[in-house]
């Protein structure tokens, strides 16, 4: 419950301003219109070229008769734009045809709209109290944020009812009553409708909380601010248009315009912004994972929302825009399900096919060692991948011998820690084994070398040379 009453709070001085301002500026119309209405009814002479009235003599004939002083002119000024607004609704109506049973009645209602209200605010408190202490986050939001609204639309239901058993209103009053009256019901339901933007925010950091990257955390504030901002803004234009009969068509075509201009100015940072809602939502990468882009090999190590930054295998840091790495093929090493090796065990070429074949077996024999066997004999998604050993090459100076296998899990250091101790084995057994590794030689036949003897016999002095 902590976590909402400060919102509540917020929300409800906001919507007070709101309600002031506009208000005063409901005020300010109504005293232009009063104004332009003024203007035609002023009494004839008023003007500077004003027509005599038809009794009054011309000038120069009954010279000693004084001419009419035209209608007295409310004063100017402020107070003069006040006394044209109380004309046009003309308040004294209702003093001299509503009895006190009327007033005691439009008293009553205001009362009993205030009351229902705090009413509605303490059982609208329970009821988020319980659903908090169950766990439902967004039922609470749903009703406490209501408990605001539920108060002014009760009063103005109220305020409504009590106007209704009021007589003698004029035309210009009712109206005003009726605007006032829709103008608080407009504030009502664009009040609620900012509170529900907190459910939205909820949803959102619940999802946010399963990753681990810090750009969603950053969007949801702005996705929260925005949708506020939309609706305050739709509202003012709702009431602008609804309550006040004011055109909002000029002020819409000047914001399409300011928007289009803005979108220009800003198009490399819009296609940034938009890059990182793409990385946000596709998830490509998130941070801390292993990706190889452009031929940098690194770890991402922050996503903003006008760059993405990478800290490369030798310690270095790489910026790239948002916008290009979502438009290039990106691999994720960390990603992967497990770690491929090749490796290519070669001999000598004077080594004998039954050698070649006792090498083969031995490389198949030490992979199903039991200190070996077990994370390069798992299965993918039901999937087997043994380990795979095939004579399969001869090279220009060795004979191959390949070896296949896949590390799952992919961490690699325990990779590397488990490749280290099968390479000991195969140089500890093709040792016993008598079989040489091949590497890129030139080999000289010598006389009296026990492994290769010379072939060749050197011509003595008793042969006979050949015919």
């Amino acid at each position: 419950m902590l976590y909402h009453v400060p919102m509540m709070r917020n929300s409800g001085k906001f919507f007070l301003l709101w309600t002031a301002a506009t208000a005063v500026c409901g005020l300010v119309l109504c005293i232009c219109e009063a104004m332009a209405q003024d203007a035609p009814a002023r009494p004839p002479g008023a003007g500077p070229q004003a027509a005599p009235a038809p009794d009054e003599p011309p000038p120069g004939e009954g010279g000693d008769e004084k001419r009419a002083d035209p209608a007295p002119v409310s004063s100017g000024g402020l107070l003069g734009q006040f006394e044209s607004v109380a004309q046009a609704v003309k308040l004294e109506g209702l003093w001299t045809q509503n009895s006190w049973s009327n007033w005691l009645i439009f008293l009553v209602s205001i009362f009993l709209g205030l009351l229902a209200g705090k009413i509605a605010a303490v059982v609208l408190g329970n009821f988020g109290r319980r659903f908090e202490h169950r766990g439902w986050r967004v039922w609470n939001h749903l009703v406490v944020d209501l408990v605001g609204p539920a108060k002014l639309g009760l009063l103005a239901l109220g305020l409504s009812v009590g106007l209704a058993f009021l007589g003698g209103k004029s035309a210009g009053l009712s109206e005003f009553t009726g605007k006032t009256l829709l103008l608080l019901f407009s504030i009502v339901v664009f009040w609620y409708a900012y509170n529900l933007v907190s459910v939205v925010d909820l949803v959102l950091r619940r999802f946010t909380a399963k990753t681990e990257s810090v750009l969603d955390d950053q969007i949801v504030p702005l996705i929260r601010k925005t949708l506020r901002v939309f609706v305050v803004v739709v509202g003012t234009m709702f009431v602008v248009d609804s309550v006040f009969d004011q055109d909002i068509g000029a002020l819409l075509a000047g914001l399409g315009i300011a928007g289009l201009a803005v979108s220009l100015a800003a198009q490399d940072s819009l296609k940034n912004l938009f890059g990182s809602i793409t990385i946000l939502l596709d998830r490509p990468f998130q941070i801390g994972e292993r990706i190889i882009y452009a031929g940098y090999d690194g770890v991402i190590e922050e996503i903003g929302f006008r760059s993405t930054k990478l800290r490369t295998l030798t310690d270095n840091v790489v910026t790239i825009p948002n916008s290009a790495i979502v438009n290039e093929a990106v691999e994720n090493v960390a990603r992967r399900r497990s770690i491929r090796r090749i490796m290519d065990v070669t001999i000598t070429y004077d080594t004998p096919r039954e050698k070649i074949e006792q090498a083969v077996q031995i490389l198949r024999d030490i992979l199903e060692e039991e200190d070996l066997r077990e994370p390069i004999h798992q299965t993918i998604k039901g999937d087997e991948f043994p380990p795979r050993v095939y004579f399969n090459d001869f090279n220009s100076q060795s004979l191959n011998i390949r070896v296949i296998y896949w590390y799952i899990p992919p961490a690699y250091w325990d990779f590397l820690d488990h490749a280290q101790r099968l390479n000991l084995r195969i140089f500890s057994e093709f040792e016993k084994a008598g079989i040489e590794f091949a590497f890129p030689t030139q080999t000289l036949l010598l006389a009296g070398d026990p492994k290769r003897e010379l072939a060749i016999r050197m011509l003595g002095k008793d042969l006979e040379p050949p015919r």
